[in-house]
């Protein structure tokens, strides 16, 4: 298995979650990018071919949300992403189910692309009136 080099791994993870090009190699799309990322979360992985969708968090009032793609939205270092500022989830309306994972997606909405995805620790028990919250502390590593 072949691995990326560190400063490859950072310049990577910035083209992706803060638009910045990658000089002599790629190019933030210059017509229509994606200005936001949206951070769905789930009650199982949604393993690497799943979408957005596949076992999506679904209790009452639930909704992805957005993050912008820049500096401001994500922090960048040391080959790890992590968002700015906490991300908080709508409040339940109703509904009970445990989160277990997150991913960062290309669609506010349907069955959008996922980005990444991982394991949220320790899981979220979501009962009317909870508003699930990732930390800035959430991260994801390259290499």
């Amino acid at each position: 298995m072949a691995a990326k080099g560190s400063t490859f791994d950072n310049d990577l993870l910035k083209l992706i979650f803060n638009a910045t090009s990658i000089a002599n190699i790629a190019i933030d799309a210059t017509s229509s990018p994606l200005t936001n990322l949206y951070v769905a979360l789930h009650t199982a992985s949604p393993l690497a071919g799943g979408s957005q969708t596949t076992s999506e968090a679904a209790y009452s009032g639930y909704a992805r949300v957005a993050v912008a793609r820049t500096s401001g939205g994500w922090t960048v270092t040391s080959n790890s992403v992590s968002p700015a500022a906490n991300i908080l989830f709508p409040a339940a309306a109703s509904g009970t189910e445990t989160l277990t994972h997150f991913s960062v997606g290309t669609a506010s909405s349907g069955a959008g692309k996922i980005l990444y995805f991982g394991a949220i620790s320790p899981s979220i028990g979501v009962t009317t009136g909870v508003a699930p919250l990732l930390t800035t502390a959430t991260a994801i590593t390259e290499s």
